[in-house]
């Protein structure tokens, strides 16, 4: 049995060709895909249970923009792999710490002080920031098989652990020095 999508027919039908605008236009001004946006607003029109009586050319403007800022703000926080810098991601000999003993170690010691803390998480953190960092790269599938979590609940989840984790690193880090003028 085939699922009716809400692009195919009625009202939604007739405002595709101002998705597809809208989602080429905001996206090459942010410098994102515009497939990616139109498919993004699209997925939020089926969030609504296909209900596309409300869905009018101020939604479609609306829910377009919101893509491209969401588009905006995961481009500013996430950084591709191996591009950090020196020292920051990838094991030893991938070209990012060079041939400076003191980087490797530096290096190997935050690698140790990270592990040290996902153990001390609560709960199910510890294991599903295990296997979500594990170098075979599982799928969310495979984690949610080996953990007995259900597929959806992974991504809220994580960001619970991730929160954890990044509040207990914080308050272990020692404040840096004062800096100004200390009379």
């Amino acid at each position: 049995m085939a699922t009716e999508h809400p692009d195919e027919h009625g009202p939604a039908a007739a405002l595709r060709p101002l998705l597809r605008a809208e989602a080429a236009a905001e996206a090459y001004a942010a410098g994102v895909e515009a497939a990616d946006v139109e498919q993004c607003v699209l997925l939020r029109l089926l969030e609504r249970d296909g209900t596309a009586a409300a869905v009018d050319a101020g939604w479609v403007r609306a829910a377009v923009r919101a893509e491209v800022r969401a588009e905006r703000r995961r481009a500013r926080r996430e950084v591709p792999y191996g591009t950090a810098g020196p020292g920051v991601y990838g094991p030893p000999g991938a070209g990012a710490y060079g041939d400076d003993p003191a980087a490797l170690a530096l290096a190997a010691e935050r690698r140790r002080a990270l592990r040290a803390a996902v153990r001390r998480l609560p709960g199910r953190c510890p294991r599903l920031l295990a296997a979500l960092l594990d170098r075979t790269d599982p799928t969310y599938r495979d984690i949610s098989g080996e953990l007995a979590i259900s597929q959806g609940s992974l991504g809220p989840v994580r960001s619970h652990c991730l929160t954890a984790l990044r509040r207990m690193l914080t308050a272990e880090v020692a404040p840096g020095e004062v800096r100004g003028n200390t009379r």
